[in-house]
């Protein structure tokens, strides 16, 4: 059996989707319809820059999608091929899951640009500026993850609440993001050797996601989806939340809202997609997802699909 998996953000990176468009008329297109539904010239700032506007989350988010549909239309359009037909589930890190769901046919490219537009500037919106921060931890599971950051969370100043500090991402065994209240963050980030922890560095993130913080923001998507919900789609979505297996449209859009506070369980999905049957992960977009699925789901293949040669070298082996 084998899975889609889609980045999410931090995979952004200036020339993102410029040699796939010279050599894919296929790849052109996607881009061309992303511009036109957002009523901006996102593949530029995609290509040229500058990198500090295509780092903004609103920008991002979309670009991000874009790059990865663009190579899925490739695969499709040039090389044949059906996703339906050539994988059995579709799964996506964070925004990455909107991706995921565009691919499986829940939403048209122009809503998935549309509605990943309104995400980022909500959550860019939802905390105010050096407010909240984010931290990768090395070397560490999720339970002492888990510790680290209830202790982090107790605020030193007396008669002060706890702040907010949870765990955003469990990404493979070794590997978890924490975020929340800055405070709260940095102080995590002195604790770790206390937890058995490697190491602990702040992220260079525009807000604190995937935590309480980020509530104003799951309003807005709420408001958002219900008016652009998914429809019927072809192939399982692992989801992030739950790590579990979705086919329902209506369930689908009540994830994506709880999505926005809520931890994403990478590892546990991707684990429960081995245990599924999964042995041939296709990572589409970029090169992040697959060392972090090799790390978590033994004798794995992953397969990172960018260019036109892996595009090439893809459609070979299946």
């Amino acid at each position: 059996m084998r899975a889609f998996v889609f980045p999410g953000q931090g995979t952004q990176k200036q020339g993102m989707g410029a040699q796939l468009a010279l050599s894919s008329a296929a790849a052109r297109e996607v881009f061309e319809e992303v511009d036109e539904a957002l009523g901006q010239k996102l593949f530029q700032i995609m290509k040229d820059g500058p990198e500090d506007v295509l780092m903004l989350t609103e920008n991002a988010q979309p670009a991000i999608m874009a790059n990865a549909i663009a190579v899925l239309r490739v695969l499709e359009r040039e090389g044949g091929i059906a996703l339906a037909d050539k994988a059995e589930f579709v799964a996506g890190h964070s925004l990455g899951e909107y991706t995921a769901l565009c691919a499986a046919g829940a939403f048209s490219l122009e809503d998935t640009a549309r509605l990943l537009k309104l995400r980022g500037r909500a959550m860019q919106a939802a905390v105010p500026e050096g407010m909240g921060g984010m931290c990768v931890l090395l070397g560490a599971d999720i339970a002492s993850a888990t510790a680290l950051a209830q202790a982090a969370a107790q605020n030193p100043v007396a008669g002060e609440e706890p702040q907010v500090c949870a765990v955003a991402n469990d990404n493979d065994p070794s590997q978890v993001v924490l975020s929340g209240h800055l405070a709260a963050i940095e102080r995590a980030t002195t604790m770790v050797k206390e937890f058995g922890i490697k190491r602990a560095m702040m992220l260079k993130v525009s807000a604190p996601f995937h935590c309480a913080l980020m509530q104003a923001a799951a309003d807005a998507m709420a408001l958002a989806l219900a008016q652009t919900p998914p429809v019927a789609f072809r192939v399982g979505l692992m989801a992030n939340v739950t790590a579990a297996l979705v086919t329902d449209p209506a369930q689908a859009q009540r994830l994506l809202v709880e999505q926005v506070t809520g931890r994403v369980r990478w590892r546990e999905s991707m684990i429960a997609l081995g245990e599924a049957g999964t042995g041939h992960f296709v990572e589409l977009g970029a090169k992040v997802l697959g060392p972090m699925i090799s790390r978590t789901v033994a004798d794995a293949d992953v397969t990172s699909v960018i260019e036109m040669a892996d595009i090439e070298a893809l459609l070979k082996e299946i």
